[in-house]
């Protein structure tokens, strides 16, 4: 049974629309991750569900009570901001048990739900400390603790990662899953990393200007996109994009032949089934699904060498001026000018 579910949401400011007419189920212990560029309505999304936004339209669900009417403090839900916002003047101890303190909880309880946190967070010599006296990484643990010791039906997160440097994101990002998998708790996470998406979530959901483009787990949305955005958002590099018609489709419409500048090609899964012979369409391969070879049909001419470490990424322009790029796992002796011939994988690849 779903522990969240959203029915018809809409969303607007005056005149302009934000979110439009959602509909979604999160499941009891499920990670759920709210994904995309930077205005597509995740954050809005989320605040609906806090209780921070009115609706405009539809109902929210939590625990199967209806909370559209409800205040956020009674919707049996816990937020973790990207702003830490901890009380400067206040000890991480005292920071934890705040919120308790104003429920009416006694002593005993917000000693122990307070220490019960820190040790699941590991930071039970940091409770004396004031937030000052923490670096980044740990004030974030501090605003998870304060959220962990309410014991909420849902745990909200808003882009909570953005604000810690490279090394910080990462060992918090293993902390937050880490977190999940031990307390088991609905999670509702909002990020434009695409990276934090994929590597968190049970269930990923991609937005675009405030509708919900495609719903689905991390690597199904990854290797079956239902539409071109979540194709060329998700991955990195970003997927590659060539302009072409198509010659042929199957009797099943499952999949067709692309012909592009350069090159032709038979048997890719063709997304946009309302096409014919003659439209205009583009297919999308993945740039660590491209392989060096003599004979391949897409050729280019080398721009740009990135040496990575674990991988090279190589930037080419096509003959007809597209710009694509092909990662390469082990080291790549090729250079800067040098003309190169690509093969693909026919089956990972994607007509739009």
């Amino acid at each position: 049974m779903a522990q969240v579910e959203l029915r018809g949401v809409c969303k607007s400011f005056g005149k302009t629309e934000v979110i439009r007419n959602v509909e979604l189920e999160i499941n009891k212990g499920e990670f759920v991750v709210f994904v995309g560029p930077s205005g597509c309505g995740k954050s809005t999304l989320l605040r609906l569900i806090a209780g921070l936004e009115t609706l405009s339209e539809g109902d929210i669900v939590i625990a199967d009570k209806a909370v559209s009417d409800l205040p956020p403090s009674k919707r049996g839900i816990a937020m973790v901001f990207q702003s830490y916002a901890l009380y400067p003047h206040m000890t991480v101890y005292h920071n934890m048990a705040f919120s308790l303190d104003l429920q009416g909880f006694s002593k005993k309880e917000i000693k122990e739900r307070v220490e019960a946190a820190a040790k699941i967070l590991q930071m039970e010599e940091l409770l004396d400390r004031r937030p000052a006296a923490l670096s980044g990484g740990q004030r974030q643990r501090v605003a998870i603790g304060r959220a962990i010791v309410r014991n909420p039906d849902v745990f909200l997160f808003d882009e909570p990662l953005s604000n810690l440097d490279a090394a910080l994101r990462h060992d918090t990002r293993v902390e937050i899953a880490r977190l999940h998998n031990q307390l088991g708790a609905t999670t509702i996470y909002v990020t434009h990393d695409q990276v934090e998406a994929m590597t968190l979530a049970d269930k990923i959901v991609v937005l675009k200007d405030g509708e919900v483009m495609q719903v689905g787990a991390p690597m199904d949305l990854f290797n079956m996109p239902a539409n071109e955005f979540v194709a060329g958002f998700l991955g990195s590099p970003k997927m590659n994009f060539f302009e072409g018609t198509l010659t042929d489709i199957a009797k099943d419409q499952s999949t067709a032949g692309f012909q592009g500048a350069d090159f032709k090609t038979n048997g890719i899964r063709l997304v946009s089934t309302d096409k014919t012979i003659g439209d205009n369409v583009r297919i999308g391969i993945r740039p660590q699904h491209l392989y060096i070879n003599p004979n391949g049909t897409i050729e280019g001419t080398v721009t740009i060498i990135e040496r990575l470490g674990t991988e090279t990424i190589i930037e080419l322009n096509a003959t007809d001026g597209t710009l694509f790029r092909f990662v390469s796992s082990e080291g790549s002796n090729l250079e800067i000018g040098q003309t190169v011939k690509f093969g693909f994988e026919t089956g990972k690849a994607h007509l739009f």
